[in-house]
């Protein structure tokens, strides 16, 4: 009798009653919306309901999985904000003009699904009353939509307006009803190690840790996901997966955008806190984690907080920091970020380039370089895989200087990857020339689903396989804490190029491989 495969898919919550048959196999793809998943029937609750997040991608994304088919009736939402001038009817409105801003179309029969199964309630001033009236509202909702009492709360304010929140929904009792309760937390999630912390304590006396959904969006893109099959079932790339055969890493997020209107909150935050800790040491992370158990949400963790507790002192030569002075973007001058923020004295970076090493058996000696910056000249997300070059190279150098193979993983945009390698041009004279070969998942698969879809979807499903555990807030605040203590000195950069001109020197005369598409694909001649 043959063995039955390894499970390779993702453990769902205890609460759910799927368990047993995720564990024997049995999962259905990925792909899908409500309506083609075992999603329990269930109350989703966004506090926040009228901002911004909610408008672009929270409303969107639940729209997409919710609409269609005959499963959309398991999923009631009710949105919650402060504003005491929206009823049901106004919210509706005000909900089909963002989802028409977001491309459905105005005649779309599925925006019916507004008016059965979307409703608002007013917090007011967020009193103890105001919470109150909530959990009377919910109470309401669960027994017209004939739904058991599960409940998603997905806190969309605020970081300095989250405790209020937890505690008036604690105090109520909303989180205690008959069936399960969820709490979705948004980045950031704390401004340093110990307020990180203390929101950790709160959340515990209120909600288990399985309970707590700590969203990054970047896990939910299906590039980031792939990191994982790409890595531990293609043994042509694990097998070079170490210091052996990799000579650096370079993680980029650039960005064409500045602070769009972000001004004030962005100047309490910086770069180092809204990019760094968060999306880009989580790509650091499902990068360098060695291969788990099984491919379940505790085993896939428990890998990725090693990696972050084993990430060396970051010391003050290992990090260089820039803000955007006026520039060009695309030919058309722009302005620099103080004029921008209205805030002319601003030492807040807008730019941060670091170099990490990693303490551990598989990467020692490997240089891991994050970089991410506004007002860079295009926006792209990608990781860069340079493999050492050969020991020893059978054409001299005054042939040609042979380039050493890459791995580029295209997160955003045309995401895919490419493997660069050279080759000889045809004809009598030595002429090498990069060439590389390339995946995109649009040419495969079609347009990919927002990354909010993928985690909305699992966090209905119980699912926290990629959102982001309290000990891995722990250790990745732990790794930058110093350096809020002891900030560098922020360099300015013309708005437009590639931050500042020392990012060459942290960078050990490697190339930021962002910045010159020729260095993977130059030609080289005889001379």
């Amino acid at each position: 009798m043959s063995e039955s495969p390894p499970v390779v898919g993702k453990i769902a919550d205890k609460d759910s009653a799927r368990s047993a048959e995720l564990a024997a196999g049995r999962d259905k793809p990925r792909e899908g919306r409500v309506a083609e998943r075992d999603v329990e029937r269930q109350l989703y609750l966004v506090i926040g309901g009228t901002g911004d997040l909610m408008r672009r991608k929270l409303l969107p994304a639940l729209f997409r999985l919710l609409a269609k088919g005959p499963g959309r009736d398991r999923v009631g939402v009710l949105a919650a904000a402060r504003n005491p001038s929206l009823n049901d009817e106004s919210y509706r409105a005000w909900a089909r003009e963002a989802l028409v801003a977001a491309g459905i179309a105005p005649d779309d029969p599925d925006l019916a699904w507004c008016d059965m199964f979307l409703h608002y309630q007013s917090l007011g001033k967020e009193t103890p009353e105001d919470f109150a009236r909530l959990a009377r509202r919910v109470g309401e909702l669960e027994q017209q939509h004939a739904l058991p009492g599960n409940r998603v709360f997905n806190v969309a304010v605020p970081p300095l307006a989250l405790p209020t929140v937890v505690n008036g929904l604690a105090e109520a009792g909303l989180h205690r009803g008959p069936g399960w309760a969820r709490i979705v937390v948004e980045k950031p999630f704390g401004s340093d190690l110990e307020s990180a912390r203390a929101l950790n304590d709160l959340l515990h006396q209120h909600f288990d840790e399985a309970r707590i959904y700590r969203i990054d969006h970047y896990l939910g893109k299906e590039t980031v996901q792939n990191l994982l099959v790409f890595r531990f079932v293609n043994a042509i790339f694990e097998s070079l997966w170490n210091r052996d055969r990799i000579s650096s890493v370079q993680i980029t997020v650039a960005e064409k955008v500045g602070i769009d209107a972000r001004g004030s909150f962005f100047d309490q935050v910086g770069t180092l806190r809204d990019m760094v800790q968060n999306h880009l040491t989580q790509l650091l992370a499902l990068t360098a984690m060695e291969m788990p158990v099984a491919l379940d949400r505790d085993n896939i963790r428990d890998e990725k907080v090693k990696v972050l507790r084993a990430v060396d002192e970051i010391t003050p030569a290992d990090v260089i920091f820039g803000q955007y002075a006026a520039g060009e973007i695309d030919g058309q001058p722009v302005k620099g970020y103080r004029e921008e923020a209205e805030a002319p004295d601003s030492e807040t970076e807008t730019f941060a380039a670091l170099r990490l090493h990693l303490n551990n058996w598989r990467w020692w000696g490997v240089p891991f370089y994050l970089c991410t910056g506004k007002r860079l000249p295009k926006r792209v997300t990608q990781i860069v895989v340079t493999f050492r070059c050969p020991v020893l190279q059978c054409l001299p150098p005054f042939v040609c200087n042979i380039q050493c193979n890459q791995l580029i993983i295209a997160i955003e945009p045309r995401e895919g990857f490419d493997l660069c390698f050279q080759v000889k041009v045809p004809g009598q004279e030595i002429r090498m020339e990069g060439q590389r070969l390339s995946f995109r998942y649009a040419d495969a698969f079609g347009p990919l689903r927002d990354a909010y879809e993928t985690l909305l979807l699992d966090v209905m499903e119980g699912d926290p396989t990629f959102f982001v555990r309290a000990d891995e807030v722990d250790a990745s605040w732990r790794i930058y804490d110093t350096l809020l203590k002891a900030r560098p000195p922020v360099l300015r950069y013309p708005a437009g190029t590639w931050g500042p001109p020392e990012v060459v020197g942290l960078m050990e005369g490697e190339d930021w491989h962002a910045e010159s598409e020729e260095s993977r694909g130059r030609r080289c001649d005889r001379r």
